[in-house]
């Protein structure tokens, strides 16, 4: 991997990648979250391209990622892995006990490389399966 460059972007740069990865056949407002003004986002730019975003939500030190996304032709490559490895250093420095996310079920085991831990809490969305996955760090 090249040129890699990972910093904290608007929270509108991540709507285009959001959209187009995760959810391309609704409508484009349906990737848009009501705490996006809120949170953190962070932008993985390989050869700088955007590539790979993530939003991070936090109530004191328990944090939430959301909305992770890799453009489909960069998937596969290690992007997401070097974002996911990014968000955990920060969330740690920034004193987190918990990071979690609500991960699709197909995605469990990427997670699980991180030390993730599926809980027992279950849903579906838009006839996605979805588990609570938690990683905790105990500072």
């Amino acid at each position: 991997m090249n040129d890699i460059q990972i910093e904290q972007i608007r929270h509108d740069i991540t709507w285009k990648i959001r959209h187009e990865v995760m959810y391309p056949d609704l409508p484009f407002d349906s990737i848009k979250l009501e705490e996006d003004k809120n949170g953190m986002h962070f932008g993985l730019f390989a050869n700088g391209q955007l590539t790979s975003v993530v939003s991070l939500f936090h109530v004191d030190t328990v944090y939430q990622f959301r909305k992770f996304a890799t453009i489909v032709s960069a998937q596969g490559k290690g992007y997401g892995a070097l974002l996911l490895k990014h968000l955990i250093n920060y969330v740690k420095t920034a004193g987190a006990e918990k990071l979690w996310c609500n991960a699709r079920v197909s995605a469990t085991g990427f997670y699980n490389k991180f030390g993730f831990i599926e809980t027992d809490q279950r849903s579906v969305s838009n006839d996605i399966d979805f588990v609570i996955m938690e990683l905790q760090l105990n500072n």
